[in-house]
């Protein structure tokens, strides 16, 4: 019974590998589709991967569902940046021939936003700033033709990138002057912000060539009261806020910066508080309501710039008054959604852990706090 038994397997399996060499089971294809249209809820979670460096990611997420939709590799130390229209996806990041060692060669590789495909790279020059990712250090040109990449030698430069043409068009010293905050009206324009507390603005021909150089007094003092490099903009406008509670507006259209009069984020009580603004991406602006989003924590001393939010301050721009006390849900990320129905994003960097609040009405309500989404997420871009 036995051999009757091994006979009938034996059948069984060369039947099987009759009807699979007759084509009976097909084989299994890959390729390549497009996401689902975007939402003003896609989720752009830039992830350094800290525990492993050389292997950075890209989060793309559902802010609507949570579902993951897909992940770009971004090597070491990267800045990402998306291109105005939400076409393309930039990073400028560094490989080394050993992983960890060896040849180094920098490059912004480019990514089809709908696919993930990638599409090429730009080979730039071995002075990308490998530092913590925020969007100060790599930003587009208003109209998208240009790329700005930061650099550290440490002696600091900017890299323009020609992303038409894929070339390096120039590299433009900025001593003393770091983050790149390019000019809402002129594509070779970008500034810079200064050791002293003025803003460096740089003015470029179509060939790259300087065309001018201007340095505006400075609207802040740096041993009294720096300001944040992060910033967010509003009616081409940037909006930075300073360690000790104080907003500045900027106007970077022009050949010089021109800073329009601070105000403060802090009545008298709240400053015997010692309420200070801190964080990572601390400010978020939503332009459709003018409405500012700024983590803010008490007891406030030196030192205590990067502290989480113990509470989120909401403020009306055009009257410069607060109208909300949102809990802070110890975010050092903040972002806000687009269009009609905005979202706030507080992402806990600590716990990676992101809470949206649903800020379209008079009063911020919790909407989700949403699973983990990779292992050490530092930056939140939305679509």
């Amino acid at each position: 019974m036995k051999a009757i038994a091994w006979a009938l397997k034996g059948l069984a399996g060369l039947t099987m590998m009759s009807s699979l060499a007759a084509g009976a089971v097909g084989l299994d294809t890959t390729g390549v589709v497009k996401m689902a249209p975007p939402t003003p809820q896609r989720m752009y979670l830039v992830d350094p991967a800290f525990n492993h460096m050389i292997d950075g990611r890209l989060h793309i997420v559902d802010g609507d569902s949570e579902r993951y939709l897909g992940v770009v590799s971004t090597g070491y130390s990267a800045s990402v940046a998306l291109s105005p229209e939400r076409k393309e996806i930039y990073v400028a990041t560094t490989y080394y021939a050993r992983l960890n060692h060896g040849e180094r060669t920098d490059v912004v590789d480019i990514h089809d936003a709908e696919t993930l495909s990638w599409k090429g790279e730009i080979v730039i020059p071995t002075r990308h700033a490998q530092a913590m990712a925020a969007r100060n250090l790599l930003q587009t040109s208003a109209d998208g033709r240009l790329l700005f990449v930061q650099n550290a030698t440490p002696a600091t430069s900017v890299t323009v990138v020609d992303l038409q043409a894929r070339k390096v068009l120039a590299e433009v010293q900025t001593p003393g002057c770091w983050s790149v905050y390019p000019s809402p009206t002129t594509r070779g324009r970008f500034s810079a912000m200064c050791g002293n507390g003025s803003m460096l603005t740089v003015s470029l021909d179509d060939a790259g060539k300087v065309l001018s150089r201007k340095q505006s007094a400075p609207f802040f003092d740096p041993d009294q009261d720096p300001v944040f490099t992060n910033f967010d903009r509003i009616d081409g406008r940037f909006v930075f806020v300073s360690y000790h509670g104080k907003v500045h507006e900027l106007d970077l259209s022009g050949e010089e910066a021109r800073a329009l009069p601070p105000w403060s984020l802090l009545s008298a009580a709240d400053a015997k508080k010692a309420w200070r603004p801190g964080g990572y991406q601390l400010v978020a602006i939503h332009e459709a309501s003018k409405r500012l989003f700024v983590g803010m924590h008490d007891k406030g001393e030196e030192g205590s710039h990067k502290n989480p939010a113990k509470e989120i301050w909401a403020f009306d721009l055009a009257s410069r008054k607060r109208v909300e006390r949102i809990p802070g849900h110890e975010a050092g990320v903040l972002t806000v959604s687009r269009g009609d129905a905005p979202r706030l994003y507080a992402l806990d960097v600590e716990k990676n852990r992101i809470v949206q609040l649903d800020v379209s009405g008079p009063k911020a309500r919790p909407l989700r706090t949403m699973k983990t989404i990779g292992e050490t997420p530092i930056q939140l871009e939305l679509q």
